[in-house]
């Protein structure tokens, strides 16, 4: 597209290098920086996974060959809250650098994604396996073991939750009750992990009006996953609103084929028909 510089795709290949790897070998920090260098130009990931090894050395340090779960969540939580005063971004939790890895390192603030990010992060160099869990309205952490039975919120001071603590969490989120469904606890991929973060800013920015910033996050959403038909669609809206004639019709044309018929569709075939009398 016109407006990125050859900077920005260069950046995209590394964000796409790096998501093409297998599952396993995905460096979810490295990701994530990725993400953050397109908006800010003298980023330099290395120093900020330098800053995260560094942590985790120190976190290594207070661990004296522990082998229990709860006592290395405790010294995590004790060093990130307390030590390193982290914290839940409450006022301006809709502040994009909320969900910009390096500015929540500097910043030490963010929201329950990028928080867990960095527990994650610090988990995984201390050899502590954690996993992300995508529970809906709140991003939630848990150790990597079967039948852990236990969940942290990153969010609120790395609170240790219980399935009831989550449900209740829930309806406090939504103000209704909330059958929690087994699939609401379930760990996510890497990849989902990266599009959730994404889709955080890609609302941020549309609420913002900064239609071009969505967009580049739209691309990258599609980089992680190219079926998605919701994403294209709304590709597809933003090159519309941007008045990239061509690139909107291909996108829209290509939803309304592949689209179960709706009242989206529809609606979205009158958009076509908009474009073709421009075209």
């Amino acid at each position: 597209m016109d407006f990125y510089s050859p900077r920005q795709f260069a950046l995209r290949q590394q964000f796409y290098r790096e998501i093409k790897q297998a599952e396993p070998q995905i460096d979810l920090a490295k990701g994530a920086l990725y993400i953050a260098c397109e908006e800010y130009a003298d980023l330099d990931p290395d120093e900020y996974l330098n800053a995260l090894d560094i942590m985790a050395e120190e976190v290594k340090k207070r661990l004296q060959d522990t082998s229990y779960p709860l006592k290395t969540i405790q010294i995590l939580n004790r060093y990130l809250y307390e030590d390193l005063q982290f914290q839940g971004d409450r006022q301006n939790y809709y502040d994009p650098r909320n969900s910009f890895l390096n500015k929540v390192l500097d910043r030490r603030m963010g929201i329950p994604i990028t928080l867990s990010l960095v527990y994650l992060e610090i988990a995984k160099r201390i050899d502590f396996p954690m996993v992300g869990i995508g529970m809906p309205g709140h991003f939630l952490i848990r150790p990597d073991f079967t039948d852990a039975g236990i969940f942290v919120d990153a969010f609120n001071n790395g609170e240790i939750l219980f399935k009831q603590d989550c449900e209740a969490l829930l309806e406090q989120i939504y103000n209704q009750p909330v059958k929690i469904e087994p699939r609401f606890l379930e760990p996510i991929t890497k990849k989902q992990f990266l599009a959730r973060m994404l889709t955080n800013l890609k609302l941020i920015y549309l609420n913002r009006q900064k239609l071009k910033q969505a967009v580049a996050i739209v691309e990258r959403i599609l980089l992680l996953f190219p079926d998605n038909l919701s994403e294209i669609r709304d590709r597809g809206l933003l090159y519309y609103q941007l008045e990239l004639w061509s690139q909107a019709k291909s996108d829209l044309q290509f939803y309304v084929n592949n689209a179960t018929p709706s009242t989206d569709t529809r609606q979205i075939r009158e958009i076509l028909d908009r474009l073709d009398s421009i075209n």
